[in-house]
């Protein structure tokens, strides 16, 4: 399904934040809450800190007109900072794989590339990547 959400990033209140959408807009969380501690290890990338196991990898929250939010915490210790105009993404969601790479190739030319496409370990092809205005962007297509 074509979709678009938007997606924010918190320094350490992603579940604070969720827990006040949710009261707001009276839905429920699409799936689970995933966790940092649930992620298994990278290759090339340091284990995850003790003190950021239980922070939130992802979340996502149905608000209105089939729009969702989504967000997660970006910890300092995994090399990011959050700072005013890096705290969120738009992400879109293609029907295929063909316009995932359509899109991706497109939007991120003359960008900066964060995370080509690729199968990723919560079974979509996902990447992501800062257009040449500045813009971060996410598309992410479901596999299954």
């Amino acid at each position: 399904m074509t979709a678009v959400s938007t997606y924010l990033n918190f320094a350490r209140e992603t579940e604070a934040a969720f827990a006040f959408y949710k009261s707001v807009f009276g839905t429920e969380f699409e799936g689970d809450i995933m966790r940092y501690g649930n992620m298994p290890e990278q290759e090339g990338q340091p284990p995850v800190a003790p003190e950021d196991r239980n922070l939130i990898l992802h979340v996502s929250l149905p608000i209105l007109g089939g729009h969702s939010l989504m967000g997660s915490d970006v910890p300092e210790s995994m090399g990011s900072k959050i700072r005013h105009g890096n705290a969120f993404s738009i992400m879109l969601h293609p029907e295929s794989r063909a316009e995932a790479d359509r899109l991706f190739n497109a939007l991120s030319e003359g960008g900066e590339i964060e995370m080509p496409m690729e199968d990723v370990f919560w079974g979509d092809y996902f990447g992501s990547f800062t257009d040449r205005f500045g813009v971060k962007w996410m598309i992410d297509h479901s596999n299954g």
